[in-house]
Order: structure tokens, then sequence, then C-alpha cells
């Protein structure tokens, strides 16, 4: 029922979630990426049988052992097709089933035959034969026969046991397992529900991440400014940019030349002042010092040396420079006041504002166009709206859920049947078991009670009541034995019949997809159809959908419109096809002629006033003279070291007016280096380091001139002759950027349509549940297990009655024995070998 019932769920699911659909797609641009919400199911992908497994996998492989042959598919087609011939075919059926036939012929052989004994050998036993004698002939290895049986039999007990507890855990798994059923089947069918209710939902979410796609193609339209305007301008930036920062860089050098010659100039001016004023302080400090050597102290001999050494020392107190000779630089000044009254600066930045204007130009050209993109992309969203409201899926799915709800009705009606069967079958096997545990707790006792009591000393017809015990336990246990060894071994056959061809015929072709394989066959169930599964849902039958694919396909978690080819019926590429409209889109922005005009680097007044800058001579100025007279000291002696000296010289002349006027005189000299050479000295630095710069500036002045115009004009070549090209090759990818938005949306719905939107792994999973779990794992694989064990237990019961009957005649009390003859050295060895060996029958008194 079960397995009858999983396989019409499949088929249900597959007739009646046939209209689904979604658009294809392409390429993939700027990584628009979209999610697919995740949908959480109740029911476990797998099965696993525990410890228990691996005693379910040796009778997996007892089994093949027994029935090796492959699947039998000819003969299942034949039996489909209702072409079987059982009078024909028979000997194919005999040849796949010879393995169960030869084992259940031997089983029934063990039914027939075990009765028959039991019966011959009760009524031998009753006619003192057959062991029945209560008497026991002394033999030599009677010690080594006792323990051999007695440890045969205890061995034997133990695979007995071994066989008693398979089928107790079997049952017992059985039982487990089948109170998962209702838990089992709540899941699987909660599974199919959340498949059918969020199917609809999921297709919506699909088409509604439209939104998205279209929201981000909008931002990009109404940035077409930074987009499209920003990348037309960063491909011209590299060879514009750098001209316009060279003309820039030009300007500045015109206001920095202007300004450093007019510095300079004042500068000059100061220098010449400060020059006079120091040449004029120095002559009267030479003045001064000449009449104070004409001192009468000059003439005494000790300081007329010291006198006449300052006395020629008094030229070097002068200026060393001669400022007034510098050209002067008032025509180069006026030149540069010439070449500033054109505002270049200001040019420049026309020339910047001009080309910065760009993406500003390309928006207001681009206006137009974008509102009919604008308007043709809210078209197509309306469309892919209206999509989900032609595909007929609620109605399907409320037929289907309706379905599930009465099969779930059934189970749960049904359930506690089962439940109620599968009590009666537990207490069955627990009565079969306890009497197999029966039977092994009689010979064990046997075993223990004669073990424990048997007395070496002891004659045979005076054993002990434990020993004899144990004796009468071994013969209960022989009788039990033969009473329900048969009736074991039936259920054992019965179980293995159809046990074995269960999990052969249906698990073993299930797993290894046979059974698909032959439902697959072309025109198997129906003679007018290739292919039952699309005849029944398409009535296409030429479709190429078979049982195995869609399996398949549902356990790997495919969605249905690709396990099912739904396009057969509803072609989700066809209806979300908008190539005519993305084509639209791509033509508008190549027929877009973006005219980008006008732009201006410098104009000709700007270009005037660099030549005039190139041509004002300040390349022309001497500027080794300026640098030669400014890097010279203002003095031709350091006034500090000549005042030292003074201070040195007059400390060596006796107290009197002349070493006051020299002491006077060196401090004067300090004084005039602190007002007038230091100031003069930072002055000539200042001149020297401009001019210096100047030079350095102005050198080949001309050849830059040159070389700025040159570029200048390059540029606006290259604007002139490269803007359209780069304007049609940046909208060209701005229009493959905004179409890359829906290729790649379009190409995630293909994927999320086939792949994702209604993954049917519930389905295989319900499938699985239904034969692989609840057929073959709840209820086959426990029965196998079952008729195993019992099997093996059944099976070592007949040597275990040989080894019982032959033990007790060592433990139980003999109604007579063999003794001794007083002459038993003189008996022949010929009536030794013979077992004659002098011993006669002693019947004892005792009662038994």
């Amino acid at each position: 029922m079960a397995p009858v019932l999983g396989f019409f769920l499949l088929l249900g699911l597959c007739g009646d979630t046939v209209s689904e659909g979604s658009p294809p797609s392409t390429n993939s641009f700027d990584r628009l990426e979209f999610e697919f919400p995740p949908t959480n199911y109740e029911t476990e992908d797998s099965y696993e049988a525990g410890p228990t497994g691996i005693l379910f996998q040796m009778v997996h492989i007892f089994l093949h052992t027994v029935q090796p042959h492959a699947f039998p598919e000819d003969i299942i087609r034949k039996i489909l097709q209702k072409k079987f011939d059982f009078s024909k075919d028979y000997d194919k059926i005999i040849y796949y089933e010879i393995g169960i036939i030869t084992c259940a012929a031997l089983g029934l052989l063990f039914i027939i035959l075990m009765p028959l004994v039991g019966f011959f050998f009760s009524v031998c036993r009753c006619c003192n034969k057959c062991g029945g004698e209560m008497h026991q002939r002394q033999k030599k290895n009677g010690t080594y026969l006792r323990k051999y049986f007695a440890v045969s039999l205890l061995v034997i007990c133990i695979f007995i046991s071994i066989g008693i507890t398979y089928g107790f855990v079997a049952s017992h798994h059985m039982r487990t397992h089948l109170r998962k059923t209702q838990k089992l089947a709540e899941s699987n069918f909660n599974d199919l529900r959340t498949l059918l209710n969020t199917t609809p939902g999921q297709i919506d979410y699909v088409l509604d991440q439209y939104t998205i796609t279209k929201a981000k193609a909008f931002s990009d339209l109404d940035n077409v400014k930074l987009l499209l305007g920003g990348s037309i301008y960063e491909k011209l930036r590299p060879r514009v940019v750098p001209a316009l920062d060279n003309v820039k860089a030009m300007a500045e050098a015109i206001r920095e030349t202007e300004e450093a010659l007019v510095m300079v100039n004042s500068v000059l001016m100061d220098m010449k002042q400060s020059s006079a004023q120091l040449s004029a302080n120095l002559s009267d400090v030479q003045k001064d010092l000449a009449l104070s050597l004409k001192d009468p102290a000059c003439q005494v001999p000790s300081a007329a040396t010291t006198c006449d050494h300052i006395n020629s020392s008094l030229s070097y107190l002068d200026v060393s420079v001669d400022f007034s000779q510098l050209p002067p630089l008032d025509k180069q000044i006026a030149n540069m006041s010439d070449v500033l009254q054109t505002n270049l600066s200001g040019l420049i930045q026309e020339g910047y504002r001009s080309f910065n204007d760009i993406p500003e130009t390309v928006e207001s050209k681009t206006t137009n166009v974008i509102s009919d993109i604008k308007r043709t992309l809210n078209s197509i969203g309306s469309e892919i709206t209206n999509i989900s409201k032609k595909i007929p899926v609620q109605d399907k799915l409320s037929n289907f859920i309706h379905y599930i709800n009465n099969t779930e009705d059934y189970i749960h009606r049904y359930l506690p049947t089962l439940e109620e069967y599968d009590s009666y079958r537990w207490l069955g096997c627990l009565v079969v078991c306890c009497l197999l545990t029966l039977i092994v707790i009689f010979f064990c006792l046997g075993l223990l009670c004669g073990t424990l009591g048997y007395d070496r000393k002891a004659t045979p017809t005076r054993r002990g009541c434990v020993s004899n015990t144990g004796g009468i336990f071994l013969m209960v246990g022989v009788g039990f034995s033969f009473l329900f060894c048969w009736l074991l071994m039936t259920i054992v056959v019965l179980t293995f019949v159809v046990g074995g061809n269960v999990e052969k015929l249906v698990c073993e072709s299930y797993q290894n997809k046979k059974l698909f394989q032959v439902l697959d066959t072309p025109y198997l169930l129906n003679e007018n159809w290739k292919y039952y599964l699309s005849g029944m849902m398409f009535d296409k039958p030429d479709v190429n959908l078979t049982f195995e694919q869609v399996y398949s396909d549902c356990t790997e978690n495919k969605g249905i419109y690709a396990t099912l080819r739904l396009e057969n019926i509803y072609n989700i590429s066809k209806h979300l096809n908008f190539q005519e409209r993305m084509g639209s889109i791509n033509s508008s922005f190549e027929n877009t002629v973006i005219r980008i005009e006008n732009v201006v680097l410098l104009d000709e007044a700007g270009r005037k006033n660099l030549m005039d800058f190139s041509s004002s001579g300040v390349d022309r100025i001497d500027y080794n003279t300026f640098m030669n007279a400014t890097s010279k000291h203002p003095t031709k002696v350091n006034l500090l070291s000549f005042a030292a000296d003074l201070d040195i010289k007059a400390n060596h002349l006796p107290q009197g007016d002349l070493k006051q006027s020299l002491k006077r005189n060196a401090q004067t000299l300090r004084t005039i280096h602190r007002i007038r050479i230091i100031p003069l000295e930072k002055s000539m630095s200042t001149v020297y380091q401009t001019m210096r710069g100047l030079q350095y500036k102005n050198s080949g002045l001309g050849v830059k001139v040159a070389n700025v115009i040159f570029f200048l004009n390059t540029a606006q070549d290259f604007l002139k002759n490269h803007i359209s090209m780069i304007t049609a090759e940046e909208s060209k990818k701005f229009a493959a950027m905004i179409l890359g938005y829906f290729e790649h949306y379009l190409q995630w719905v293909r994927i999320a349509i086939t792949e994702q939107v209604a993954a049917c792994k519930p389905v295989a999973t319900a499938l699985d549940s239904a034969i692989d779990i609840f057929l073959c794992g709840y209820v086959v694989d426990p029965m196998n297990l079952f008729w195993f064990g019992l099997g093996k237990a059944t099976v070592f019961l007949l040597p275990a009655i040989i080894f019982a009957v032959k033990l007790a005649k060592y433990y139980r009390r003999m109604d007579s024995e063999d003794v001794y003859d007083d002459d038993l050295e003189t008996i022949p060895m010929e009536n030794m070998k013979n077992g004659n060996i002098g011993f006669r029958r002693h019947r004892t008194s005792q009662t038994h």
C-alpha cells in the first residue's frame, strides 16, 4: 500500500504543477546579485538503520548468494504488458527463482520430515530402541564422548541463541520504527504542502526582482551625467587636462615673474640707498681713525708699529660693490605689466569650465532618449507582472492539495489498524522466539544440571538426582524441538519467500533504478504512448520524459519546470523574450548623436598672451651680473673682524686719547655692521635667490612657450577629431551596462525557474519514504532478518537434538548397567575387539 501511495503521490504532483514559468537570460554585468529564498523541509534526506544495519547487510549478502541473478526486466515487462504465458515462460521464472525455490524446497522437506522423524523416533524409543532402553554400555572413550557431546551442544545452543537474538532484534526494530510511520508520513505531507504553498510565492518573488533591476537601471539613467558623461570625460582627460595644466602653470609663472621683478627692482633701490649710507659711515670712521693716528703717542717707538699697521688698513674700510652700476629692470617690468593686462588665468579657467561641462552636455543631449527607455522598461515590467497571472498554478495546486488531504486522512484512518496488526505480529514473533528460547533454556539447564551433578565414581544406575534431572531437561528440549520445529520452519519458509522476493524485486531494483528503467520502456504501460509520463501529463507521448529522469532530478532538488519538461506546455522563454525591446533600447543609444561642440581650451587672446610673455625679454636679463654683485660681501673687510683687531691693538697701547679713540671707533664699526651690513646682506641674498630662480624659470622661455602651445594645439585637435568616436563608444558601453542588468536578471530567472522554483526534493523524499524507508527499511529488512535468525536457530535444532539425545544417556540414571567378571584377565583379545570383554548385564532393583 505504501509504495503505491508514494508512486501516485509522485504522479499527482507531476500532473498538478505543470504551469510555471519565467524568462531566460544571457549575460551578467555590474553584478546585480539575486538570492533565492531557501525553503526548509522537515523530512530528513537519508535513513540510517543504526547498528542493526550491519545485520541487514549480512542478510542482503546471503540473499545475493542465494539469488545472484539480475533483475528480470523482460519478465516484468511481459507481465505489465499482459503477454506473459506461464506455460511457455515458466522456465525463466524457475531460472530466476532457482535459489529461493531450492531453499524453500529444503524448508518444506524439513517441515515434512521432522514431524515424521519425531513420530518414529518417539515410537522407537517407546520400544526401548533408538536409545530408549535405560541401559548404558561401558566404553573406554565414554568420558571423551560425554565432554564432546556437551561442548558441541553448548556451541549449538550459542548459535541458536544468536539466531533468537536476531529474531528479537528484528521484531523490536520493526515495532519501534513502525511507530514512527505516522511522524514520517506527517513530515512528508507537510513538506509537500510547503512545496505547493510556496511555489506561487516563489514565482512571484522571482518576477518581482524585476523591480530591483529596473530601479538599478533607472538610477543609472538618472546618473547619466556621471556614468556616461563622466566616462567620456575620463577618456578625454589624459590628453586634455595635462595641456591645460601646462598653460595654467605658465600663467602662474608669468604672474610670479612679474612679482619677482617688481620685488627685485624695489630691493635694488633700497640696496643702493643702504650702500650709499654705508659708504658714508665707513668714510667717517676712516677719517676719525686717520685723525686719531696723528696723536703724538704714535711717535713712541713701542706704539709706532701699531699705528702704522692701523693706518695701512684704513683703505679697507669701504664698500665692495657699487649697486648703481646694475642694469635697470624697468623695461622688463613694463613688458610684464603689458602681458598681465590679459587675464590668462581667467582664460584657462574658461577652458577648464568648457571641458568640465562635457558631462552636463551629455545629460542634456540624452534627456529624450532616457525618457523613452524608461517608458520601455516600465512597459516590460507590466508584462512581467502579468505573466504570473497567466500561469494557472493556483487552480492546479488547490486540486492537488485536496488530493494530499484525502491521502493523509486515509493514512490516519488506517494507520491505527496497521499498528494494531503490528501488535499481533509482534506478539506472534515474541511467542515464536520464546518457544525457541524455551528449547534453548531446556538444553542449557540440561547441560548445567548434568555437568554440575555428574559424578565420575557413580555407576549409571547410581547417578545423582541433579545429573538425572539434567538428562530429563535435555530430552524435554528434544521433545519440544520435534514438536515445534516444523511450525518454526513453516514461518521461516513463508517469510523467506515473501521477504526475499520483495527485497530482490522491489527494494534492490528501486535502489539501483532498474524498476524505473522497466517502467520507462517505450509503449509498456500504454501501447500507444512511447513515454507514459509525457503522454499522461502533456498528451505528447513523444516527449522524452521518464520516471528515472524525474526521480533523479527530484533527488538532486531540481525545479519542477526542468524536471517535467514544462516548456512543452508553457514556454517561459517565449513569454519572457524581450530581445526586440532590448534591441530597441540599444538602438536608441546608438542612434542618439551626442554632439559635444565649442570645447575651446584657450582662445586666441590667451595664445597671444603666451607669445607676448615669450617676447617680454625676461629671458634676456643679465642674471649673472646681478648674482655676481649680490654674492659678494658688502664691504672689503669684515667690520666685526676689523673692530676686534682694533680692540686688540688698543689694548697694547698705553692709556690716553689714542687708545680711547681706537676703542670708540671699534664700537662704531660694530654698530655699523648691526645697522647697515646685516639688513644689506639679507637684501642681497633675497635678490640673489630671486634672480637665480628667475634665471632657471625663464631660461629657454621661447622653447617652453612653444611646447605649451604645441601640446595645447594637440589636445584641441584630439578633441576635434576623436570626441565623436569616444562618445559613441562610451554610449555603447553605457547601453550595454543598462541592458546587462536585464540580461543578468533574465539569466537568473531562467536558473531560478528551472532549478530553484518548486524544487521537487519533497517528491523524491516522499517516494523514498514510502518504498525505501517504510517498505524496505521498516518492514522488509527486519522481516528478512527475522526469518534469517529464526531459520538459523531452527536448522541448528537438528544437530542439537542429536547431541542432546546422545548426551542424555550420560546424565540420566539407568535401569541396568554392565558389570566386570572376575576372570577378566583370561578373556581373549578377540572378544575385547568385538566388545565382549566379559561384561554381563546387571539390573538393579531401584525404581526409576
